[in-house]
């Protein structure tokens, strides 16, 4: 065996091992997370950069934990919150993650219209949203989840758009070198408010719920009865670290164009995604703006039915529902429904004066108080030897962790602080 078919049968391996962990790190990267990412690069320029190096650990550290219980349990987290928790700390968390998801959903829906519009100025905006939401739909509730789950993974692709844009910019890489590896800080209302935009858009609680589900319905369709083992466990954390490790790439060089284009030429504000694509153009040219719109779209297909699918999945687990992407419409039809539901929800926020923007800070805040109380109870659980048996956390998951929740506690103090301020 040559060197180059010993490279294609490691290349075709590490491709079997990615699912999970690489859709729900590509939905983290979804139009409202690009916003935010947007914004950061344009108001602070290249001083955000390690945040995608410093939050790449603590977001693998708690999807880790969540895909390793959907593994040992073979069940979805809210069951084991249902199972082993008071009925208040899930209804507590359904209270808050119902209506940030749908926002979340409805911000991103508007955006992928928005785009859309900008690349096929003769269309509306409105015709291309109500066109996602349809051709979603179609696509969740045709597709079982074999089909779906690929679907999702070659959408992942379109991420890699955002790759290229920095090369075609040329920013100064000795900058964005020493900006990467030096954390700095400006004690002001607004950097401290987009340091916790980007905490909350990076560790988000629909995450925790879709990345357990899939992991147990992944196990749960291979053919033979499946014995957990560190085989099983170390494909999941590689792919668990490569979905979150190219989640946070795709981030860092958002912030890198954003920074070296706009934040240069003194445009300092950017609150939606079309915005972002529309002050590159003149700046960057017709093909970065290109690349940059056909990403928003790309992003949007991957994380709307993430988004979609953890609400259907937490509500169908909470009341007993038959649930499952694999399964046709009259055998889950309250599941699917659900999810429906929720899409045209979305769909009508901007007709009732619910903007994107409002409905991005609507979703911060909703995430930011639920998400130190589901941490807090993922590393509870994954410390349960009754749940967990003998693949509990290790010192290091402990340890990063619970710097998440220190971290998303602050998070969410500042961003209550900041809205009733």
């Amino acid at each position: 065996m040559n060197k180059t078919t010993r490279a294609l049968v490691r290349v075709k391996k590490m491709l079997r091992v990615l699912g999970p962990g690489l859709v729900t790190g590509a939905s983290d990267d979804d139009p409202s997370g690009i916003a935010t990412y947007s914004q950061a690069g344009a108001s602070f320029g290249y001083t955000t950069l390690w945040t995608a190096l410093f939050t790449f650990p603590l977001m693998a550290a708690i999807q880790g934990m969540c895909a390793r219980i959907g593994i040992v349990t073979s069940q979805g987290l809210t069951v084991t919150l249902k199972k082993h928790y008071p009925k208040s700390v899930l209804y507590t968390v359904l209270l808050f993650s119902f209506p940030a998801i749908t926002f979340n959903i409805g911000a991103d829906i508007q955006g992928m219209g928005a785009v859309a519009h900008m690349l096929f100025p003769q269309i509306s905006v409105s015709f291309f949203s109500v066109m996602v939401t349809a051709i979603l739909i179609l696509i969740i509730i045709k597709y079982p989840y074999q089909k779906l789950a690929m679907l999702l993974k070659w959408l992942c692709l379109s991420l890699l758009l955002y790759i290229i844009v920095p090369f075609l910019v040329k920013p100064d890489w000795s900058e964005v070198a020493k900006n990467t590896l030096i954390p700095s800080f400006q004690f002001n209302k607004e950097f401290i408010s987009i340091l916790v935009a980007i905490l909350g858009t990076t560790i988000s609680p629909y995450l925790f719920f879709w990345q357990a589900t899939m992991e147990a319905e992944s196990i749960a369709h291979r053919k033979k009865s499946v014995v957990v083992n560190k085989r099983i466990l170390g494909e999941m954390k590689t792919d668990v670290n490569f979905g979150m490790f190219f989640s946070n790439l795709v981030m860092f060089f958002i912030i890198l164009s954003t920074g070296a284009v706009l934040y240069n030429e003194g445009i300092y504000q950017i609150e939606t995604v079309e915005q972002a694509a529309k002050a590159l153009e003149p700046l960057a040219g017709n093909l970065t703006y290109f690349i940059f719109a056909v990403g928003v779209l790309g992003t949007g297909l991957i994380a709307i039915p993430v988004l979609a699918g953890s609400q259907s999945y937490m509500l169908a687990e909470t009341f007993g529902w038959e649930e499952g992407l694999d399964k046709k419409f009259n055998e889950a039809k309250w599941f699917y429904i659900t999810i429906i539901i929720s899409l045209l929800i979305g769909l009508s926020l901007d007709s009732i004066g619910i903007s994107p923007v409002k409905a991005l800070i609507y979703t911060a805040v909703l995430y930011g108080v639920t998400a130190p109380v589901l941490i807090a109870v993922i590393i509870h659980i994954s410390n349960n030897k009754k749940i967990m048996g003998e693949f509990t956390n290790n010192k290091l998951s402990n340890f990063l962790g619970i710097i998440t929740l220190l971290l998303m506690s602050f998070a969410a103090i500042a961003m209550l602080y900041f809205q009733l301020a």
